[in-house]
């Protein structure tokens, strides 16, 4: 299903979401649903954003918003350099694809996506070229390719870049720091605790939840959780995620009405 069809949905059993906060949607009909979807990952940190947001409001409120020269992305750099314990190079992209193909053609042999919480096996300092999703719910034409600062850079292979104004930046660079502190404080306890209803239905790997259902019944599975108040990712060959802090309760109706396939 794709997310406009499912959302719609959501709308239509629900009404309007008037409120997102944590892991969890408030609607006009007064309904609190569970979010496993978290924006494919970009509200992995919550919906508020936390201080990020807080950093963008107050660089626009100092104007920082015109094309003179303000302070450059050195910021935004070294909490990547710090994020990934390597000296990096940033690069924007408004697109995923775009994003991989640069890092490929940089480094055909060494390009990965970075997941914070999963593929704990990889060591992320060694990998010359990493497409990060930043943690920010409404940045989803953002993607960064992190590059080795010793790696050459080739302009023709960079041709699809974008440039961020000034207050994106800062904002990015906030929930940076913001993902950096979570990886220290979440944990595998944080997630396993969900285990007895969700992996029935999903692998999790970390945080991440992969459907175990067949292709062909997941567009069922999905409506029937909605119902249920909760909320899945509606691609199939994506994740949807563990709703870190949420009380186990709210999967008790799932765990009462099954689904079966």
């Amino acid at each position: 299903m794709n997310k406009t069809d499912f959302f719609n949905e959501l709308y239509k059993l629900y009404g309007p979401v008037t409120r997102a906060r944590n892991t969890f949607f408030y609607t006009k009909k007064g309904v609190r649903l569970t979010d496993c979807y978290q924006e494919n990952g970009r509200a992995i940190l919550g919906w508020e954003g936390g201080s990020a947001f807080t950093y963008f409001k107050n660089t626009l409120s100092r104007g920082q918003v015109g094309s003179f020269i303000t302070e450059d992305h050195s910021r935004l750099k070294k909490a990547v350099t710090e994020l990934l314990a390597s000296n990096r190079n940033i690069h924007f992209f408004s697109n995923k694809l775009d994003a991989l193909k640069a890092g490929l053609a940089l480094s055909p042999e060494n390009t990965a996506v970075f997941r914070p919480w999963a593929n704990t096996q990889t060591n992320w300092p060694e990998v010359d070229c990493l497409v990060l999703n930043p943690p920010l719910p409404w940045t989803d034409t953002v993607f960064i390719l992190a590059t080795k600062e010793e790696l050459k850079t080739d302009k023709e292979k960079l041709a699809n870049t974008i440039e961020l104004p000034y207050a994106l930046q800062a904002a990015l660079t906030r929930a940076i720091y913001n993902l950096i502190k979570a990886l220290q404080e979440r944990e595998e306890k944080d997630w396993f605790i969900y285990d007895p209803v969700l992996t029935k239905y999903f692998e999790r790997k970390g945080p991440y939840l992969y459907p175990k259902i067949p292709q062909e019944k997941y567009d069922d599975f999905l409506l029937h959780c909605l119902k249920l108040g909760i909320v899945f990712n509606p691609d199939y060959k994506e994740y949807s995620i563990v709703p870190f802090g949420a009380d186990k309760g709210v999967f008790t109706k799932l765990k009462n009405s099954p689904f079966i396939y």
